[in-house]
């Protein structure tokens, strides 16, 4: 596996955990991605994080709208069960288990 793979693996699961933790599982892209670099040090462009939303609404695990500029993301029950472990999806890195 590559190492850019890897590093947009996590991304996608950081951006999942984080709209797991928001109120209402929903957030705009520019506060996903000032959460993702604050909290999982990923610097990424709100570019970059718009893309990998719409990879995830592709996925089913999270849906999308826009609204002018703004990116708006919410959690989905499938992007939940990523983020607890209980449904893996290939390009999303598993996470850890609890206390790990």
């Amino acid at each position: 596996m590559s190492f850019q793979k890897t590093i947009t693996e996590d991304r996608r699961l950081s951006l999942l955990l984080v709209l797991e933790q928001t109120p209402g599982f929903s957030a705009n892209a520019f506060l996903l991605r000032d959460a993702i670099d604050s909290i999982y040090g990923h610097s990424a462009s709100v570019d970059v994080v718009r893309t990998d939303l719409s990879w995830l609404a592709e996925q089913a695990l999270v849906t999308t709208r826009t609204t002018g500029d703004v990116a708006m993301a919410t959690l989905t029950t499938r992007g939940i069960d990523v983020v607890c472990g209980r449904a893996v999806v290939p390009g999303v890195k598993k996470p850890m288990p609890s206390g790990a």
